[in-house]
């Protein structure tokens, strides 16, 4: 099923300010939220859906890229906005709670420390960066990383627990997660809420925890991960592996894996956009009578074309030759400028020859061809 437009989701105009942004997320928000809708399945897929909406439209860059691309991007494989992507229930709440509005215990009937418990126990996103060469980046390519992490216990498959152990409710919090400390002052009665430091937060305790992970039901390990690079990236663009993290806590949500994009410098390209550009030493005889030469691409050996009497300086259009559009149909050029090649040792016989041409009025720039070169040096200090 397809998406809906994210401002159609939240209700607002595309021209709303990031404060009309979060105004509309926090009453539809509230209007869905589970704790408030017990049991409705539609009410936790329009909460999924206006989570996933302010994602993208109250981040200032997602939201230039959504209005730019749409949903189209999503068809390249991982989310490009960096956003849910398929949005659970776990992130939703998680993000509610993070923007501030989750001091809502009283209007949904005290279920939100439950959902702190859930959420703390989701394991932490991991980020890295990947290294790619421009040949790589021009085709797309899949590669295997090797990620350290916190990983499933085996022992206890997860549940922190020792064989026959039980999960009992916290007598320090009396199943809450949380210590209540009130106070009072001048102003009135304050209630300072802090998590419990025997439950960490969960309410719950294990009588006898696995003696391999210490009852976290994680443990260090390794994993390797194949990623898939789209053509056409570039550094600064991101690609999120959703429950590629650290596992969660006691069986929690496994966080994500977001893997930065870096692009190495080449030896002899360099990128503009998605075009590439080359600058190639060409001898003075094949810019005089012009050529066919061999020179490399990004995708191997192809055929240039060099005109009779083409100028030092020129640049040459490859068409097709440079770098396919990430978020589009269409590849970039390859953009070649030649540079006479001047060489720094010659024979007798080859000085005698070039004296013999340095005679010829055809070798000597004239008055129109001085001027011209005089204005195109000119352009190129933008005069």
């Amino acid at each position: 099923m397809s998406k809906r437009d994210y401002y159609v989701v939240l209700g607002v105009e595309r021209t709303a300010t990031i404060e009309e942004i979060k105004k509309a997320y926090r009453k539809k928000a509230m209007k869905y939220h589970p704790d408030k809708n017990p049991g409705d399945k539609e009410a936790e897929e329009k909460f999924k859906e206006v989570a996933e909406a302010y994602a993208i439209l109250g981040d200032e860059e997602k939201r230039q890229r959504y209005d730019r691309y749409g949903h189209a991007g999503e068809q390249m494989g991982g989310d490009p906005f960096g956003g849910f992507g398929g949005v659970d229930l776990s992130e939703a709440l998680r993000q509610f709670m993070e923007q501030g509005f989750g001091g809502f215990g009283d209007i949904f009937g005290g279920g939100q420390s439950r959902r702190k418990r859930n959420s703390r126990k989701r394991g932490a996103d991991l980020q890295l960066r990947l290294k790619l060469d421009l040949e790589e980046i021009a085709t797309g390519t899949r590669k295997k990383i090797k990620v350290n992490k916190k990983i499933v216990c085996e022992t206890c498959n997860g549940s922190g627990s020792a064989r026959y152990s039980k999960t009992v409710e916290c007598a320090y919090c009396k199943g809450s997660g949380e210590i209540r400390q009130v106070s009072q002052s001048l102003f009135g009665q304050f209630v300072n809420i802090q998590t419990c430091p025997k439950c960490n937060g969960e309410g719950q305790v294990i009588e006898n925890p696995c003696a391999t992970c210490g009852g976290e039901g994680r443990v260090n390990g390794t994993k390797t991960i194949e990623v898939n690079i789209p053509a056409g990236v570039k550094t600064g663009n991101y690609i999120p592996l959703n429950g590629e993290g650290h596992a969660g806590l006691r069986g929690g949500t496994p966080g994500d894996l977001i893997v930065h994009i870096e692009e190495k410098p080449h030896k002899i390209f360099e990128r503009q956009g998605d075009d590439v550009v080359l600058l190639l030493p060409v001898s003075f005889i094949n810019l005089a009578l012009g050529a066919e030469i061999e020179i490399p691409t990004l995708i191997g050996k192809s055929k240039l074309t060099i005109a009779p009497g083409t100028q030092t300086g020129k640049i040459l259009r490859m068409r097709g030759k440079g770098i396919p559009h990430l978020n589009g149909s269409g590849i970039g050029d390859q953009l070649v400028q030649v540079q006479v090649y001047i060489p720094e040792r010659l024979s007798s016989r080859e000085k005698e020859i070039l004296k013999e041409l340095g005679e010829s009025a055809n070798f000597s720039p004239d008055e129109h061809a001085k001027k011209s070169m005089f204005q195109k040096f000119r352009d190129a200090l933008n005069f």
